[in-house]
């Protein structure tokens, strides 16, 4: 259990980093830059929707409710592409963290992460376990550490890239053409998730 508990909270730490990766602020600065970018897409899309609409009209084919509506679509879209990605990236993270401590058992048991490290030593250390047990168990840990590292701010990278893709794409959801949209929607999610 102290072992499990380490290692959860442990990794709960390191998990978290893809998530501050958003707290710096030249990434702030980025995922501004591509919130305005998203912000002028949409601008260019709608003037686009309203001329289509038009042209359309004259030959008695335009519908102006579904371009309000589009054009609805497109101003919710826009005004969430770099909230709520990085919400839900937060929110997974610690629902993770949280679902992590609860099948440890550790939920009542909060101690810091330095009294579970020496308690997880002492416990191998009573347990008489042999030297190439734990020598195995250290590099086992280690290379999680390290594995595990480098893939959450992988995730964190990959999801500021999704943020300027989607950004991209909000030129289109004013006009109507969400396949799009909803591509990438559905690979924020399961990135975050």
């Amino acid at each position: 259990s102290q072992i499990m508990g380490f290692l959860v909270e442990f990794f709960g730490m390191i998990n978290n980093m893809g998530a501050e990766l958003f707290d710096f602020v030249w990434i702030k600065a980025i995922v501004l830059f591509f919130s305005y970018f998203a912000w002028a897409m949409f601008t260019v899309g709608l003037i686009l929707a309203v001329f289509e609409t038009a042209l359309a009209y004259q030959n008695g084919q335009g519908n102006i409710g579904n371009t309000f509506l589009n054009i609805l679509k497109g101003f919710i879209a826009t005004s969430l592409i770099t909230v709520l990605p990085i919400e839900l990236f937060k929110f997974a993270v610690s629902m993770q963290i949280i679902l992590s401590k609860s099948i440890a058992g550790l939920q009542g048991n909060v101690i810091g992460i330095g009294a579970m490290a020496t308690n997880s030593m002492s416990v191998i250390n009573k347990s008489g376990m042999s030297l190439v047990f734990s020598i195995f168990l250290l590099i086992a840990v280690g290379y999680a550490v390290i594995k595990t590292f480098f893939s959450n701010l992988k995730r964190g990278g990959i999801l500021l890239t999704q943020i300027a893709v989607g950004s991209l794409y909000m030129i289109s959801v004013p006009r109507g053409f969400i396949d799009g949209f909803t591509s990438w929607t559905k690979q924020v999610i399961a990135l975050c998730l």
